[in-house]
């Protein structure tokens, strides 16, 4: 990574990387059917900051080799190992690709992150023809009626001063960015999760604001939010 790609790159995750990859929901298999079938073919695919690799080994299952890029060192050492992924540090604006290399450009929950007029220019440089550009995430969970006031009040309300304003644009659905590209129709998709108290909880210390709080205020939030949910979990 050069210099000022490391000065640009916004590191909110690698602090977290272990518990990040432990703690993070998976994606669907039919969204990567649906990529898959949106895409001019299916040799190579990009899956661009990356993370811990979720949806780089989910895109294995339909294309032959998925090149998976993160600015992040220590998300890398926990991505999880496939035979068909091959794992790289790099910024999303500078990938290292081949011109005209990927026949997908794929970004998990990250989007928001990127210094977007670069990253465009760089999806132009390694899109093979018709390739596609998929960008998605998912923002807040629901639960029941009485559980999701309780997270209201809980989890989401103690951390709302902490958001930093990227991530509008995913709340939003992305839908307010302007895309240099020609718009896909994108299926309806939802992620359904059978967790317990603990496993919510720890996904919860993954979020940026999260952390932000902890480190500014430190972790009684977090004890009351327990004794908070768990009669009523």
């Amino acid at each position: 990574m050069n210099d000022s790609a490391s000065r640009d790159f916004i590191d909110v995750f690698s602090d977290t990387a272990e518990r990040y990859a432990s703690a993070r929901p998976t994606y669907p298999p039919s969204l990567f059917k649906f990529l898959a079938e949106a895409a001019p073919g299916t040799r190579c695919a990009w899956d661009c900051a990356t993370g811990n690799g979720q949806a780089a080994v989910g895109l294995t299952e339909l294309f032959e080799s998925v090149e998976a890029t993160d600015a992040s060192a220590k998300q890398i050492a926990n991505a999880r190992p496939h035979p068909r992924v091959r794992y790289r540090v790099a910024p999303a604006e500078a990938s290292g690709l081949p011109d005209r290399s990927v026949d997908l450009i794929s970004v998990a929950q990250a989007l928001h992150w990127f210094e977007l007029e670069k990253f465009f220019a760089e999806v132009h440089r390694v899109a093979r023809p018709g390739a596609l550009l998929a960008v998605y995430g998912y923002n807040w969970f629901h639960l029941s009626p009485q559980l999701d006031a309780l997270v209201d009040r809980w989890l989401l309300r103690p951390i709302e001063t902490y958001w930093l304003p990227n991530l509008r644009l995913l709340w939003h659905g992305y839908r307010t960015i302007d895309f240099p590209f020609e718009d896909v129709t994108e299926p309806r998709l939802a992620l359904y999760m059978a967790w317990d108290l603990e496993q919510l909880l720890s996904f919860y210390r993954t979020w940026s604001a999260t952390r932000s709080k902890i480190a500014a205020e430190g972790e009684q939030f977090l004890i009351d939010a327990h004794q908070g949910l768990a009669t009523a979990w």
